[in-house]
This record gives structure tokens, C-alpha cells and sequence, in this order.
């Protein structure tokens, strides 16, 4: 099977310091461009951060800052990424929600554009969501065998969630059967509230929305008090106004 195109289709990849789109930098970027006669073109490159490389992040994806020593900064390269793209369809999996994001930001941050308005986004991730349903319904059928009666009460979804999750635990010899292993996994962010306003970047809270989003929550604080007071007149969620709360009376302690 072939794709029916009628301009070039990139897939791309990106390896990072962490999923911050605002603060984090690209290390790896792959790209194969497929052009409408099939024929295939591929690139990969690796960028030095200009930032240490967390850990966690090593942990994912295999890169050290030994790796990227000698590498490039983005910016000597973006001219080059951009011309390589040149006018192609953008596709990947989960890359409107972070390849994308973080590819045009670094452009931005280096000067160059990579225009997004004459672009089409073909995000595999959620074509798959799309098409693969995954209520609890679809779950409780697919790991247990069965066809949930009375779907929406809530006494028969906490029972199908209940036997969802033996079903999983059976079918999947990586998952462990323990609860931080299970809570770890869980997670898709390392948030400090609720309400996901802010997250802990390398430990420290952060701003996660707004025209603050990646600074330290204390930093602004300090420089923009009244910043904390339109949040707390606001129509945020309690955890997050309590949150913010307990960081300005830990700050305010700490300086005293």
C-alpha cells in the first residue's frame, strides 16, 4: 500500500531534555521525507542542549551529555532543518501535542520560521485513538471477555474497573503487581496541583500555563506579587490556590 500525497510527508521524531515545550531543548531530531513518486529521504540529527541532560531524560532515551559534547547547537542547524522540511506535511505519533510544538519553538528560538499555516498534521497517535475505542466498555470486553451491562452506573463501573485492571496485570508480564510501580505508570506529568497550573521542573515548582508558564513559581512570586493575588481572585481550582499557598508561606519562611 501506498500513501495517495500530494506534497511531501515528513515523519519526525524528537529526543529531548525533558516534555516542557517552553524550557526544554531537542538533543535528537530524525526525519524521513516520503515525496509524492515514494521515493524517501532521511536525515537524523543530534544537537548539543546547551543545558545538562536530566537524568530521567538519559533514562528514556539513551542520551548523555557525553553524547552531545561535540554536537551542534540547534540554531547552527535550523536553516538546514527548515530548507530539508521545506513546504511538507508534518506527521508523527503524539506530535501535535510535542514534536510539533517543540520543533517550531526551537526554530523561533533560533531565528528561523517554520510556518505551520500552509501545513497539514497527521498525528498517528490520534488516529489511533480514533480509531481504537478505549472507554471502559471497549476495556472491560477486550482484557475480561465480557460486555458491560448497565455501562455509566457507577456501581457497574467500579466493578468493571476493578477486574480491568486483573485483566491487565494478567496479560502484561511486564506490569508489576504494586501500587507505586502501578502509580508511577499512571502518571503523565509530575504535577504539583490538581488543576495541572504547576509542575516540578528538576524538583523546583513551575508555572505550567500562561505568559509565565516554565518559571519557577518563587522567582515569580518575588518579581510579580501581584500575579499571585489575581490567581487566588480567580476561577482556578481550590488545590491549586492552596498549592500556591503552601509555596509562598514555604518562601517566605525560607527568607526570613
Amino acid at each position: 500500500m501506498q500513501l495517495n500525497l500530494d506534497k511531501p510527508l515528513v515523519f519526525f521524531d524528537i529526543e529531548s531534555t525533558g516534555t516542557n515545550v517552553a524550557t526544554d531543548r531537542i538533543i535528537e531530531l530524525a526525519i524521513l521525507k516520503l515525496f509524492p513518486d515514494q521515493h524517501k529521504e532521511s536525515r537524523v540529527y543530534l544537537f548539543h542542549p546547551g543545558m545538562p541532560i536530566p537524568p530521567a531524560s538519559t533514562e528514556i532515551h539513551g542520551i548523555t551529555d557525553a553524547d552531545v559534547a561535540n554536537a551542534p547547537r540547534f540554531s547552527e542547524k535550523a536553516q538546514e532543518v527548515v530548507e530539508f522540511i521545506g513546504h511538507a506535511d508534518l506527521a508523527g505519533y503524539n506530535s501535535n501535542r510535542f514534536d510539533v510544538p517543540i520543533l517550531v519553538e526551537e526554530c523561533m528560538r533560533a531565528g528561523v520560521l517554520l510556518d505551520t499555516k500552509q501545513r497539514r498534521f497527521i498525528d498517528v497517535y490520534k488516529i489511533f485513538a480514533a480509531m481504537e475505542r478505549r472507554d471502559l466498555a471497549s476495556a472491560y470486553q477486550f482484557y475480561c471477555g465480557k460486555e458491560l451491562t448497565h455501562a455509566h452506573s457507577a456501581e457497574a463501573d467500579i466493578t468493571a474497573t476493578y477486574e480491568v485492571l486483573l485483566g491487565q496485570l494478567q496479560r502484561y508480564d511486564e506490569l508489576q503487581n504494586n501500587m507505586d510501580f502501578l502509580h508511577e505508570l499512571s502518571k503523565d506529568g509530575d504535577f504539583v496541583d490538581l488543576g495541572r497550573r504547576m509542575l516540578y521542573v528538576n524538583g523546583e515548582p513551575t508555572f505550567n500555563f500562561g505568559k509565565f508558564k516554565g518559571q519557577k513559581v518563587v522567582d515569580v512570586l518575588r518579581r510579580e506579587p501581584q500575579y499571585y493575588d489575581w490567581i487566588l481572585r480567580s476561577d482556578f481550582l481550590h488545590d491549586t490556590k492552596q498549592k500556591l499557598k503552601e509555596i509562598k508561606l514555604t518562601m517566605m519562611m525560607n527568607e526570613r
